[in-house]
């Protein structure tokens, strides 16, 4: 999705899944109006094993966000001595990325990408034009790609195929007024079967509400408000949702008229949690979100036997994904801010 006009943040998310089973983090996000850190790029290379994870959180001076083409809404993100983000008209992104210390270099190019749905471009929808405190838009589920990486500092502990191979990257923006005080996502994508599972979500308006999508090859739900909402953080007909981060586990079951699905989700306490820096109106707060790529999201899909309301669930699928994300955030990660950082 294109830059926004004078967002007061505006941010782009990219998870790469690589060949090794190792993953990389990448985030450019501005908060123009910021009196401290306004404009930041994140790398994070996360290992298989979910140990040794190599990071940095770069504070740059300016993000430039430039429209190269109207008619398209190409775009491209420019960052004065690291590189450029570029995205086409056609769904494709390609990245030239070099840290200004030496400490890593990215370059890939997506072939092609995966829409939030064929019929439905984001997880938003009509929501989209509300004017809400934070929006969430998912570019692509699944973007096959080419990528070259360089991370001097892990000589060859960075394996060959993630130096010069093939990647597949989940693509997403934020943009608004500041993330909400409490926060969760959830993404996992199988490439070699074409099913996977996103959703976002957390305390806005006084309101507890998620978004989320289940795709797979016979059966792509959506659940997104007014069925995915806890009013006030107390009424939710159609929405349970339980977050534990003392066990790393998140679970959500909710349901409209016709489907309900139930998800667990789990990570390891320890290794492979990592902090990252959040926007705020007065900038970056590090540490404010923890995220693990070594996840385990187990999915029950149930179809309602009949026409009415009363009428019972039928189990119709049952997914495991492993190696997913988990992300606590906010209000939801106790250890959150500066002082916890390593």
């Amino acid at each position: 999705m294109p830059p926004h006009h004078n967002p007061d943040f505006e941010g782009w998310y990219s998870k790469f899944d690589l060949a090794s089973g190792a993953h990389i983090a990448l985030i450019i996000c501005s908060v123009p109006k910021a009196s401290s850190r306004p404009y930041m790029v994140s790398f994070t290379y996360y290992p298989a094993s979910g140990q040794s994870i190599f990071q940095r959180e770069h504070f740059v001076d300016t993000i430039s966000r430039v429209t190269t083409n109207p008619q398209t809404k190409a775009f491209e993100l420019r960052i004065p001595g690291i590189g450029t983000m570029t995205a086409e008209g056609d769904g494709t992104t390609s990245y030239d990325l070099a840290a200004d210390d030496g400490s890593w270099t990215l370059t890939a190019q997506s072939s092609s990408y995966t829409a939030w749905r064929n019929d439905k471009s984001t997880p938003e929808g009509w929501i989209i034009n509300l004017p809400l405190p934070l929006h969430w838009h998912v570019h692509s589920l699944c973007s096959p790609s080419t990528i070259r990486l360089s991370i001097p500092s892990l000589g060859a502990a960075l394996p060959a195929a993630d130096r010069n191979g093939t990647a597949t990257i989940h693509q997403e923006k934020n943009w608004a007024n500041s993330f909400p005080d409490a926060h969760m996502w959830v993404q996992a994508w199988d490439a070699a079967e074409n099913r996977g599972i996103c959703l976002a979500g957390g305390k806005i308006l006084y309101n507890t509400a998620y978004m989320l999508g289940y795709r797979s090859p016979s059966l792509n739900l959506d659940f997104v408000p007014p069925f995915s909402v806890s009013y006030l953080n107390m009424l939710s007909p159609f929405m349970s949702v339980k977050n534990d981060w003392a066990s790393r586990t998140f679970s959500l079951s909710v349901s409209n008229y016709f489907y309900k699905l139930d998800l667990k989700a789990h990570a390891p306490n320890e290794p492979g949690w990592f902090g990252l820096a959040s926007p705020f109106p007065d900038g970056h707060r590090r540490n404010f979100c923890i995220e693990s790529f070594i996840a385990t999201i187990e999915v029950e899909v149930f179809e309602r036997s009949g026409w009415m309301p009363w009428s019972k669930w039928k189990k119709v699928k049952t997914e495991r994904f492993e190696g997913a994300s988990l992300e606590f955030a906010g209000g939801y990660y106790p250890e959150r801010g500066e002082g916890k950082e390593e």
